[in-house]
């Protein structure tokens, strides 16, 4: 089995977020980056499928040089090999268009992505690049087993669960529950250094959207505590202040 996953450089949850130039641009000056955690899911489930020789993992992402360190890890967990698209990655479309661009001529029996990325929260680019490449595309899916030439997934839909069977080539955006993160031991950390990691142009995209502005959360304001017996009190807030009745 043949699988590409496409993985994103994102900050740390922990990370204090700032931007400049009037709050244009995202400021990385600090900034700890990692492996998108829902990536890691989905890089961590395809290794577990080719295990014991049973075919390959490649990984994909779209980033400058300085994402090399996150593509290390990803191959320290087990990754065969790695591609970079030598280019900031500037909205989902160009991404997904990168990616499949490259997957186009490949052969993968099996695209992955995680669900969405942690610092955009989209979850656009599993189904861009299915629609790019005229294969089906799923998310979010909470399990996948392969049989054969087929997968079966599970999703979770209003009122239950989704199990479809999918032949292959398909993509898919995974989520928790797909697979256990895996933590890179120490021979799969010095094997990383020697893995290929593969550096390659972006293509040209046209831009279909710019950022105006960002903006963070508004901060929290003060707890009022009500009166358990003033429930007209309470009401009056929840109407004047709160604005929900």
């Amino acid at each position: 089995m043949k699988i590409l996953v496409c993985i994103s450089n994102v900050p740390d949850t922990t990370t204090k977020i700032t931007f400049t130039n009037n709050n244009t641009t995202f400021n990385d000056a600090g900034v700890q980056f990692v492996l998108n955690p829902y990536d890691e899911i989905a890089l961590s489930r395809a290794v577990e499928l080719t295990d014991n020789g049973n075919g390959t993992v490649t990984v994909i992402n779209v980033g400058e040089a300085s994402t090399e360190p996150t593509i290390r890890k990803a191959l320290a967990v087990g990754a065969t090999d790695a591609v970079r698209v030598n280019a900031a990655p500037k909205d989902a479309h160009f991404v997904a268009k990168q990616i499949a661009a490259y997957a186009k001529d490949q052969a993968f029996d099996l695209i992955l992505t995680g669900r969405e990325s942690i610092d955009y929260n989209e979850a656009k680019v599993a189904a861009m690049i299915g629609e790019l490449l005229d294969i089906p595309s799923v998310s979010i899916i909470k399990k996948l087993d392969v049989d054969g030439n087929t997968a079966t997934v599970e999703r979770e839909i209003e009122g239950g669960k989704e199990i479809l069977s999918i032949p292959f080539p398909f993509v898919a955006g995974t989520a928790e529950g797909v697979a256990e993160w895996k933590i890179p031991n120490m021979r799969g950390i010095m094997s990383a250094r020697s893995k290929p990691l593969n550096v390659i142009e972006p293509i040209e995209v046209q831009t279909l959207s710019t950022i105006v502005k960002f903006e963070t959360p508004a901060p929290r304001g003060t707890v009022k505590l009500v009166d358990d017996a003033d429930a007209e009190k309470l009401i009056e807030l929840l109407h004047s202040e709160a604005k929900v009745i």
